[in-house]
């Protein structure tokens, strides 16, 4: 055996160690599973016959793949549930590199493994690079828990979140990512496409993805190298054979595949601590008073579900799913969609004081978890948030450790 793929096995077998530890262990890097009791995992009320889908989900999200199962040849990680550890947010270990698109025209790099890095390869391969010429920028992944209800926030609101900021006096703009929807995505009752056929879209760091069946296609396809009936051929091809075969038989079923976008679909959104504490009660209002709930919405009401418990429900998301700039100093350079590279859309904040039990203690926050603090994510904001931000670090220290013990309530 050669000494590359002694390399390759052990940097394989190193990360299906890592994998499986996030749900059998307390480790630094993934500790144990959060109590669902404490926020987050569960599904909403269902049927019986749901409640056997949502299960059979949850098997298959936190299953861990391997090359007899499809895996790679590229991969960023084994199973849904490595990089959304207790559905919530993602850590460093499985960060994702996208690269190869600048502007609204697509992506320039898909020839040569676009648009994401396959971080760890099979015993045989070797591990991408990113081309030359190809700006990229990473991403930690967001938390799972409550997306099916955002899923189902009609256009009609997010259309009016954005037409409320035209005059806002702070600069705060914001707009929807339209884009392109692929054919095997059905649009939801309700959308309101542009005159060019672009969608409204809502998931990713970018808001450049439509819905949860998207999701679930890309995430199977560029995260593990695994192909479905909706995205048949494995990205990392075009790097062999121009224009690659679809593959025969996908190497995950359609029942299989469906059970996991339910899955995620039904997941109950985070419950928040203490909401009645003095202290708590006193950062929220700072935080209305300085401008953060103009982008992070605390809160929406959904529109019509085929699940009914997802249905005309009021939740506090804290975003407004559209996409804002940021500033110079978030300008990655590379974008999504109709987004500019210096465009993100407003994290939900759901969820966020449970991070560090995900994150190995600590905090990995912003799309690259540059931020180690909820201080210090506040200030990275710039652009359209630029004022907020100021506001903020003219509190005084405990107006400014009120705001923080509020979002860490959430």
């Amino acid at each position: 055996m050669s000494k590359k793929s002694t390399i390759l096995i052990s940097l394989f077998t190193s990360l299906v160690v890592v994998t499986i530890a996030s749900f059998s262990s307390c480790s630094k890097i993934f500790p144990q599973m959060i109590n669902p009791e404490d926020g987050l995992c569960g599904p909403v009320d269902l049927s019986n016959s749901q409640t056997i889908l949502f299960s059979q989900g949850n098997d298959q999200f936190f299953a861990n793949r391997s090359s007899a199962t499809g895996l790679g040849p590229y991969f960023v990680a084994t199973g849904c549930g490595s990089c959304h550890s207790s559905d919530n947010r993602g850590h460093p270990f499985t960060i994702l590199t996208r690269f190869g698109q600048t502007d609204s025209t697509g992506n320039k790099f898909l020839a040569e493994g676009g648009p994401q890095l396959g971080t760890f390869a099979l015993p045989g391969y070797t591990p991408e690079q990113i081309p030359a010429g190809a700006t990229s920028s990473k991403f930690i992944a967001p938390i799972t828990a409550g997306v099916g209800f955002l899923e189902v926030v009609p256009d009609s609101a997010i259309l009016a979140m954005a037409a409320a900021n035209v005059n806002n006096p702070d600069g705060v703009r914001g707009h929807p990512n339209y884009s392109t929807i692929p054919s095997y995505v059905t649009p939801l009752p309700g959308s309101m496409p542009r005159a060019d056929g672009k969608y409204i879209c809502r998931f990713g760091r970018k808001a450049s993805t439509y819905n949860l069946v998207q999701q679930v296609a890309q995430a199977y396809n560029h995260d593990m190298g695994i192909t479905s009936t909706y995205l048949p051929i494995n990205p990392y091809n075009y790097m062999d054979q121009t224009p690659p075969p679809p593959s025969s038989t996908p190497e995950v079923s359609n029942d299989d595949f469906n059970s996991v976008v339910f899955y995620v679909t039904c997941l109950q959104t985070p419950i928040q601590r203490n909401p009645t504490d003095a202290t708590v009660l006193q950062g929220n209002a700072l935080f209305v008073k300085i401008g953060c709930e103009t982008c992070h919405k605390q809160t929406l009401t959904t529109g019509y579900s085929p699940v009914a418990s997802l249905a005309y429900q009021t939740i506090n998301p804290f975003t407004d799913l559209l996409v804002h700039d940021m500033g110079p100093g978030l300008d990655d350079g590379y974008t999504e969609g109709n987004a500019k590279t210096s465009e993100w859309r407003t994290a939900p904040l759901w969820g966020l004081g449970l991070a560090p039990g995900v994150q190995g203690g600590s905090y990995y926050l912003m799309h690259d978890g540059r931020a180690h603090s909820i201080q210090q994510a506040i200030q990275l904001h710039g652009g359209e948030a630029a004022v907020s931000a100021a506001r903020f670090s003219q509190f005084s220290s405990s107006d400014q450790a009120a705001v923080i013990t509020f979002l860490k309530s959430l």
